[in-house]
């Protein structure tokens, strides 16, 4: 199994463009989110990654600074590539960036993927929410 992640910024054209790609297909042609929502203006401050499985980009995702905490965001798998744990693989990727001792690294899940979460270290605080008409709960990262 050959898996590459790149981490970068808009600043990479090819792999922002991809990235984007993912991201159009899992979030506005799967869910529905309207692409003025998905494309929030806050991709220039953010850091980006892609994950390469077998040369192919099928997973992307971003994390942002925030008020001294770090939110986890826009994680994205084509769907002929999930259940492979290509997710879990960038998800460690992301927080071994992070370095996460001490840093407050949160994200807001969709609530059908709360479970993933849940496996990895992540806690439910607070109650449900609705983001571009889908359920989702805000999670923060407890280290192990």
């Amino acid at each position: 199994m050959s898996i590459t992640i790149e981490k970068f910024s808009t600043c990479n054209t090819f792999f922002f463009e991809r990235a984007t790609r993912i991201r159009t297909e899992v979030f506005v042609n799967e869910q529905n989110v309207p692409a003025e929502l998905e494309y929030d203006g806050l991709d220039n401050e953010a850091v980006h990654f892609l994950l390469f499985y077998e040369g192919m980009p099928c997973v992307t995702a971003r994390y942002r600074a925030i008020d001294g905490k770090y939110k986890l965001e826009r994680f994205a798998t084509l769907k002929e590539y999930r259940g492979k744990n290509l997710g879990a693989n960038l998800l460690h990727h992301i927080l071994s960036d992070l370095t996460v001792k001490q840093k407050k690294i949160y994200l807001h899940s969709q609530d059908s993927a709360v479970g993933f979460y849940l496996k990895y270290g992540f806690v439910i605080e607070g109650n449900e929410f609705y983001e571009a008409d889908i359920k989702h709960f805000k999670m923060f990262y407890l280290e192990k």
